[in-house]
């Protein structure tokens, strides 16, 4: 981590299957490697970015963390407690504390609700507020949103996509979270709405103490918000570092690859060198052995083939870790 505060989650050894096909033959299922032994740790005030191509896990760590789904093995900690051994009645006392931004606003918000019962029932259920101040804590929220009170009585489909994610972040801070696992909520939005979007997210955190969870595959967004940033392939993290260390310094050739992929407009300064990613990406019903990314790498040893690359320090001084031994010695070479 990068600071001295205490880690508000960490989650260790985290692996999530899910079973395909028909659960009624009698042969031994196939099962989805979405999540593969991922380890980490968030400190409280922090924003962790996760990012990676379609598929590779992002989403299914966010709904882990959120106590939607049980892994099938790892931990996670929420404020030193274990959610993954709690029951539904024990979650239920604490899943006020961590929310989550969804990326489909449409799907996310009840079209048959007006903005006002869409933001104080959760209020009132959870007794954040009562019957005679909750019609004031609604409006505090929409204020801090940047959405007139007049709002109350519209519907979502009345609203700008930029709007109703305005409506999902107040959805979100109206139990007084600390956490907020943030999947995807700009990816639909034009790009001039991403960055009030993301203003606002920013200020919301230093406003109100927030920690992050921001998952997404732009890595302009990724990297504006973040303090740090874990990269993923296959249903494993193969990088993790400072946002600004990682896009300047990258130390596997995946993370190379997505930082290259970026378009550069001056073409004087653009990197020759650059790495472009080929072939398919294997099937997480049946991952490669060894190193997952192999198969596309063009830094790949035969060691690579057989042996799965554990996250190790790249500098002793950083926090830097790399799950690729042989890519900056590879780089030195062609130097």
């Amino acid at each position: 981590m990068t600071n001295n505060k205490k880690p508000i989650v960490v989650v260790e050894g985290l692996r999530k299957y899910y079973p395909v096909g028909n659960s009624n033959t009698s042969r031994a299922r196939q099962m989805v490697h979405a999540v593969d032994d991922v380890s980490f740790e968030i400190a409280e005030g922090e924003t962790l970015g996760i990012v990676g191509e379609s598929g590779c896990g992002k989403s299914t760590i966010g709904r882990q963390i959120m106590a939607l789904e049980r892994p099938n093995a790892g931990k996670i900690w929420y404020d030193g407690q274990d959610i993954t051994a709690m029951s539904e009645s024990q979650l239920r006392g604490i899943r006020t504390e961590f929310q989550m931004i969804f990326q489909d606003t449409n799907s996310s918000l009840n079209p048959r609700k007006q903005i006002y019962d869409i933001l104080a029932t959760p209020m009132l259920y959870h007794k954040i507020a009562t019957k005679e101040n909750v019609k004031q804590e609604v409006e505090r929220l929409l204020d801090m949103v940047g959405l007139a009170k007049s709002s109350l009585n519209k519907f979502p489909h009345e609203f700008s996509g930029g709007q109703r994610q305005r409506i999902g972040i107040a959805r979100a801070l109206s139990l007084k979270p600390r956490l907020l696992v943030c999947d995807e909520p700009v990816s639909a939005l034009d790009v001039s709405v991403q960055a009030q979007i993301l203003n606002l997210l920013t200020s919301l955190q230093e406003e109100m103490n927030l920690t992050y969870v921001f998952i997404g595959h732009g890595l302009g967004a990724v990297r504006y918000i973040s303090t740090r940033i874990a990269v993923m392939y296959l249903g494993k993290i193969v990088e993790i570092a400072d946002a600004k260390d990682l896009f300047e310094n990258p130390q596997h050739p995946y993370t190379k690859a997505l930082v290259d992929a970026s378009p550069i407009p001056d073409p004087n300064l653009r990197d020759r060198s650059r790495i472009v990613i080929s072939g398919e990406i294997p099937s997480p019903v049946n991952p490669p052995s060894g190193c997952r990314y192999h198969p596309r790498c063009p830094y790949a040893k035969e060691e690579c083939k057989k042996v799965d690359m554990e996250l190790q320090v790249v500098d002793s001084s950083s926090s830097h870790l790399c799950a690729c031994p042989f890519y900056a010695t590879n780089l030195a070479k062609e130097e």
